[in-house]
Protein backbone atom coordinates (compact mmCIF):
# COMPACT_ATOMS: atom_id res chain seq x y z
CA UNK A 1 0.00 0.00 0.00
CA UNK A 2 1.74 3.44 -0.86
CA UNK A 3 1.92 5.45 2.24
CA UNK A 4 1.08 9.33 1.61
CA UNK A 5 2.28 12.46 3.19
CA UNK A 6 -1.80 12.95 4.79
CA UNK A 7 -1.59 9.66 6.47
CA UNK A 8 1.90 10.28 8.02
CA UNK A 9 0.73 13.98 9.13
CA UNK A 10 -2.14 11.85 10.78
CA UNK A 11 -0.39 9.39 12.45
CA UNK A 12 2.46 12.13 13.80
CA UNK A 13 -0.59 14.37 14.90
CA UNK A 14 -2.13 11.06 17.14
CA UNK A 15 0.97 9.84 18.80
CA UNK A 16 3.55 12.87 18.37
CA UNK A 17 6.17 10.69 17.01
CA UNK A 18 9.06 12.16 14.38
CA UNK A 19 7.84 12.31 10.89
CA UNK A 20 10.46 9.38 9.38
CA UNK A 21 9.70 7.20 12.84
CA UNK A 22 5.67 7.74 11.34
CA UNK A 23 6.76 6.67 7.62
CA UNK A 24 8.64 3.74 9.21
CA UNK A 25 5.78 2.79 11.30
CA UNK A 26 3.06 2.78 8.31
CA UNK A 27 5.39 0.95 5.91
CA UNK A 28 5.65 -1.71 8.26
CA UNK A 29 2.13 -1.88 8.95
CA UNK A 30 1.51 -1.85 5.31
CA UNK A 31 -0.84 1.50 6.48
CA UNK A 32 -2.93 0.23 8.98
CA UNK A 33 -2.88 3.06 11.00
CA UNK A 34 -4.24 1.38 14.38
CA UNK A 35 -1.52 -0.68 14.05
CA UNK A 36 1.03 1.96 13.43
CA UNK A 37 0.05 3.59 16.64
CA UNK A 38 0.74 0.43 18.47
CA UNK A 39 3.84 -0.24 16.29
CA UNK A 40 5.26 3.20 17.55
CA UNK A 41 3.91 2.41 21.84
CA UNK A 42 6.18 -0.58 21.48
CA UNK A 43 9.08 1.09 19.59
CA UNK A 44 8.69 3.89 21.86
CA UNK A 45 8.91 1.57 24.61
CA UNK A 46 12.43 0.33 23.41
CA UNK A 47 13.32 3.23 22.89
CA UNK A 48 12.59 4.72 26.49
CA UNK A 49 14.19 1.46 27.91
CA UNK A 50 17.49 2.50 26.45
CA UNK A 51 17.15 6.18 27.41
CA UNK A 52 16.25 5.09 30.95
CA UNK A 53 20.13 4.24 32.02
CA UNK A 54 20.70 8.52 31.42
CA UNK A 55 20.22 10.68 34.58
CA UNK A 56 17.36 12.42 34.68
CA UNK A 57 18.73 15.61 37.32
CA UNK A 58 16.16 18.65 35.73
CA UNK A 59 13.07 18.59 35.21
CA UNK A 60 10.26 21.07 37.76
CA UNK A 61 7.97 20.68 40.53
CA UNK A 62 4.60 21.56 40.13
CA UNK A 63 1.40 21.68 42.89
CA UNK A 64 -2.68 20.88 42.35
CA UNK A 65 -4.72 22.02 44.81
CA UNK A 66 -8.59 21.12 45.30
CA UNK A 67 -10.99 23.85 47.23
CA UNK A 68 -8.23 25.09 49.25
CA UNK A 69 -8.59 21.97 51.41
CA UNK A 70 -6.42 19.39 49.58
CA UNK A 71 -2.87 19.44 47.26
CA UNK A 72 -0.47 17.74 46.28
CA UNK A 73 3.19 18.22 44.96
CA UNK A 74 5.11 16.32 42.32
CA UNK A 75 8.80 16.55 40.83
CA UNK A 76 8.94 15.71 37.11
CA UNK A 77 12.70 14.82 35.78
CA UNK A 78 14.09 15.15 32.92
CA UNK A 79 17.83 14.85 31.10
CA UNK A 80 18.26 18.93 30.15
CA UNK A 81 16.73 22.31 30.96
CA UNK A 82 16.04 23.30 27.97
CA UNK A 83 13.20 19.81 28.23
CA UNK A 84 12.06 21.15 31.42
CA UNK A 85 11.29 24.32 29.59
CA UNK A 86 8.87 22.68 26.82
CA UNK A 87 5.45 23.45 27.11
CA UNK A 88 4.40 19.89 25.94
CA UNK A 89 6.55 18.72 28.74
CA UNK A 90 5.46 21.18 31.71
CA UNK A 91 1.65 20.35 30.43
CA UNK A 92 2.63 16.39 31.13
CA UNK A 93 3.72 17.29 34.41
CA UNK A 94 0.50 19.12 35.17
CA UNK A 95 -0.99 15.81 34.17
CA UNK A 96 1.19 14.09 36.62
CA UNK A 97 -0.18 16.38 39.53
CA UNK A 98 -3.84 16.15 38.64
CA UNK A 99 -3.06 12.29 38.46
CA UNK A 100 -1.15 12.17 42.19
CA UNK A 101 -4.07 14.62 43.28
CA UNK A 102 -7.21 11.84 43.22
CA UNK A 103 -4.45 8.92 43.98
CA UNK A 104 -4.55 6.70 46.41
CA UNK A 105 -1.39 5.24 45.98
CA UNK A 106 0.95 4.55 48.56
CA UNK A 107 3.95 4.42 46.53
CA UNK A 108 5.46 5.35 43.48
CA UNK A 109 5.43 1.35 42.29
CA UNK A 110 1.78 1.97 43.36
CA UNK A 111 0.90 4.98 41.60
CA UNK A 112 2.68 4.18 38.39
CA UNK A 113 0.66 0.96 38.16
CA UNK A 114 -2.53 3.13 38.32
CA UNK A 115 -5.06 4.29 35.35
CA UNK A 116 -3.59 7.01 33.75
CA UNK A 117 -6.55 9.55 33.88
CA UNK A 118 -6.16 11.35 30.86
CA UNK A 119 -6.85 7.66 28.59
CA UNK A 120 -7.90 5.04 30.97
CA UNK A 121 -6.67 1.89 28.77
CA UNK A 122 -3.07 3.44 29.88
CA UNK A 123 -1.37 3.62 32.83
CA UNK A 124 0.72 6.31 34.65
CA UNK A 125 3.73 4.24 33.03
CA UNK A 126 2.41 3.61 29.84
CA UNK A 127 1.90 7.66 29.95
CA UNK A 128 5.66 8.16 30.58
CA UNK A 129 7.06 5.90 28.33
CA UNK A 130 4.68 7.65 25.53
CA UNK A 131 6.13 10.76 26.66
CA UNK A 132 9.68 9.61 26.37
CA UNK A 133 9.45 8.58 23.14
CA UNK A 134 7.97 11.70 21.73
CA UNK A 135 10.46 13.89 23.57
CA UNK A 136 13.22 12.33 23.36
CA UNK A 137 14.64 11.90 26.53
CA UNK A 138 14.81 10.12 29.91
CA UNK A 139 12.11 11.61 32.13
CA UNK A 140 11.20 10.07 35.03
CA UNK A 141 8.24 11.00 38.10
CA UNK A 142 10.45 10.94 41.23
CA UNK A 143 8.00 12.06 44.21
CA UNK A 144 5.06 13.11 45.42
CA UNK A 145 3.48 14.30 48.49
CA UNK A 146 -0.08 15.23 49.31
CA UNK A 147 -1.68 17.40 52.13
CA UNK A 148 -5.43 17.05 53.30
CA UNK A 149 -6.29 19.37 56.24
CA UNK A 150 -9.84 21.13 57.61
CA UNK A 151 -8.08 24.75 57.22
CA UNK A 152 -5.93 25.59 54.40
CA UNK A 153 -3.21 24.93 51.92
CA UNK A 154 -1.59 27.04 49.63
CA UNK A 155 1.13 26.45 47.16
CA UNK A 156 3.73 28.88 46.22
CA UNK A 157 6.49 28.02 42.57
CA UNK A 158 9.51 29.40 42.17
CA UNK A 159 11.89 29.71 39.20
CA UNK A 160 9.72 28.36 37.13
CA UNK A 161 9.17 25.40 38.72
CA UNK A 162 12.74 24.91 40.17
CA UNK A 163 11.55 24.90 43.81
CA UNK A 164 7.31 24.26 44.98
CA UNK A 165 6.22 24.66 48.32
CA UNK A 166 2.79 23.53 50.12
CA UNK A 167 1.75 25.47 53.25
CA UNK A 168 -1.26 23.93 55.63
CA UNK A 169 -2.80 25.48 58.47
CA UNK A 170 -5.52 25.21 60.92
CA UNK A 171 -7.78 28.14 60.40
CA UNK A 172 -11.73 29.25 60.81
CA UNK A 173 -11.70 31.36 58.20
CA UNK A 174 -10.32 30.92 54.18
CA UNK A 175 -10.40 34.13 53.00
CA UNK A 176 -7.93 35.93 50.67
CA UNK A 177 -6.22 37.75 53.98
CA UNK A 178 -5.54 34.10 55.11
CA UNK A 179 -4.23 32.62 52.47
CA UNK A 180 -2.19 35.90 50.96
CA UNK A 181 -0.48 35.61 54.43
CA UNK A 182 0.13 31.48 53.88
CA UNK A 183 1.73 32.17 50.38
CA UNK A 184 4.22 34.79 52.54
CA UNK A 185 5.17 31.99 54.45
CA UNK A 186 5.91 29.36 51.49
CA UNK A 187 7.78 31.63 50.22
CA UNK A 188 9.75 32.09 53.47
CA UNK A 189 9.83 28.25 52.90
CA UNK A 190 11.25 28.04 49.21
CA UNK A 191 14.11 30.96 50.15
CA UNK A 192 15.04 29.75 53.26
CA UNK A 193 14.53 25.69 53.39
CA UNK A 194 13.77 25.53 57.39
CA UNK A 195 13.91 21.47 58.71
CA UNK A 196 10.70 21.95 60.87
CA UNK A 197 7.53 24.45 61.90
CA UNK A 198 8.74 24.94 65.49
CA UNK A 199 11.00 24.02 67.80
CA UNK A 200 8.71 21.68 69.43
CA UNK A 201 8.82 19.40 66.44
CA UNK A 202 12.42 19.03 66.74
CA UNK A 203 13.27 15.43 68.40
CA UNK A 204 15.62 15.07 71.32
CA UNK A 205 17.74 12.85 68.88
CA UNK A 206 18.23 15.25 66.68
CA UNK A 207 19.24 17.73 69.67
CA UNK A 208 21.87 15.40 71.26
CA UNK A 209 23.21 14.20 67.92
CA UNK A 210 23.60 18.61 67.28
CA UNK A 211 24.88 18.85 71.25
CA UNK A 212 27.84 16.35 70.33
CA UNK A 213 29.18 18.32 67.23
CA UNK A 214 28.79 21.72 69.22
CA UNK A 215 30.42 20.20 71.67
CA UNK A 216 33.37 18.90 69.82
CA UNK A 217 33.65 22.25 67.94
CA UNK A 218 33.91 24.41 70.96
CA UNK A 219 36.41 21.95 72.95
CA UNK A 220 38.77 22.38 69.91
CA UNK A 221 37.93 26.31 70.06
CA UNK A 222 38.44 26.34 73.31
CA UNK A 223 40.81 23.42 75.00
CA UNK A 224 41.25 25.37 78.44
CA UNK A 225 37.51 26.54 79.35
CA UNK A 226 35.78 24.70 82.08
CA UNK A 227 33.13 22.53 81.07
CA UNK A 228 30.49 24.43 83.12
CA UNK A 229 31.19 27.58 80.31
CA UNK A 230 31.31 24.93 77.91
CA UNK A 231 27.95 23.92 78.32
CA UNK A 232 26.50 27.41 78.73
CA UNK A 233 28.32 28.03 75.22
CA UNK A 234 26.64 24.67 73.55
CA UNK A 235 23.11 25.75 75.04
CA UNK A 236 23.44 28.73 73.42
CA UNK A 237 24.96 27.81 70.14
CA UNK A 238 22.18 25.14 69.88
CA UNK A 239 19.04 27.76 69.70
CA UNK A 240 20.43 29.70 67.57
CA UNK A 241 20.51 26.63 64.71
CA UNK A 242 17.09 25.86 66.40
CA UNK A 243 15.92 29.44 64.88
CA UNK A 244 17.82 28.86 61.70
CA UNK A 245 15.82 25.97 60.96
CA UNK A 246 12.27 26.26 62.90
CA UNK A 247 10.27 28.07 60.37
CA UNK A 248 8.44 30.01 62.76
CA UNK A 249 11.62 31.37 64.55
CA UNK A 250 12.89 32.32 61.59
CA UNK A 251 13.25 36.50 60.51
CA UNK A 252 10.19 37.00 58.37
CA UNK A 253 12.00 37.81 54.96
CA UNK A 254 9.91 40.56 54.47
CA UNK A 255 10.36 41.97 57.35
CA UNK A 256 13.69 41.36 59.18
CA UNK A 257 12.33 42.91 62.86
CA UNK A 258 10.04 40.13 63.24
CA UNK A 259 9.96 36.46 63.34
CA UNK A 260 7.68 34.80 60.89
CA UNK A 261 5.56 33.22 64.29
CA UNK A 262 4.94 37.11 65.32
CA UNK A 263 3.92 37.54 61.99
CA UNK A 264 1.45 35.23 61.93
CA UNK A 265 -0.18 36.21 65.26
CA UNK A 266 -0.34 39.84 63.59
CA UNK A 267 -2.17 38.46 60.68
CA UNK A 268 -4.70 36.21 62.67
CA UNK A 269 -5.48 39.05 64.65
CA UNK A 270 -6.04 41.34 62.03
CA UNK A 271 -8.47 38.87 60.35
CA UNK A 272 -10.30 37.67 63.88
CA UNK A 273 -9.60 33.67 64.12
CA UNK A 274 -6.09 32.06 65.11
CA UNK A 275 -4.06 30.80 62.36
CA UNK A 276 -2.09 27.40 62.77
CA UNK A 277 0.44 26.54 60.56
CA UNK A 278 0.92 22.67 60.67
CA UNK A 279 3.02 21.52 58.26
CA UNK A 280 4.88 22.37 54.83
CA UNK A 281 6.49 20.57 52.20
CA UNK A 282 9.48 21.69 50.13
CA UNK A 283 10.79 20.19 46.93
CA UNK A 284 13.55 21.36 45.11
CA UNK A 285 14.50 20.03 41.33
CA UNK A 286 17.19 17.61 41.40
CA UNK A 287 17.76 17.98 44.80
CA UNK A 288 20.15 14.84 46.17
CA UNK A 289 20.26 13.29 42.54
CA UNK A 290 24.18 13.24 41.22
CA UNK A 291 24.79 14.80 38.21
CA UNK A 292 26.55 14.25 35.54
CA UNK A 293 29.12 16.17 33.82
CA UNK A 294 28.39 16.23 30.23
CA UNK A 295 31.51 17.42 27.76
CA UNK A 296 29.60 18.15 24.93
CA UNK A 297 32.93 18.78 22.45
CA UNK A 298 33.67 14.72 23.75
CA UNK A 299 30.23 14.01 23.11
CA UNK A 300 29.96 15.82 19.42
CA UNK A 301 33.76 14.41 18.26
CA UNK A 302 32.44 10.57 19.48
CA UNK A 303 29.03 11.06 17.03
CA UNK A 304 31.32 12.00 14.44
CA UNK A 305 33.66 9.10 14.63
CA UNK A 306 36.62 11.44 15.25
Amino acid sequence: MAITASMVKELREMTGAGMMDCKKALSETNGNMDEAVEYLRKNGQAKAEKKAGRIAAEGIVTTAIENDKKAVIVEVNSETDFVAKNEDFRAYVAQVADQALGSSAADMDAFLQEAWKADPSKTVKDSLVEKIAVIGENLSIRRFEKIETEGAVVSYIHGGGRIGVLVAADTAVVNDAVKEALVNVAMQVAALSPKYVSAADVSEEYKNHEKEILLAQAKLENPNKPDNIIEKMIIGRLNKELKEICLLDQPYVKDGDVTVGQYIKSVSKEVGTDIVVKKFVRFETGEGIEKKEENFAEEVAKQMGM
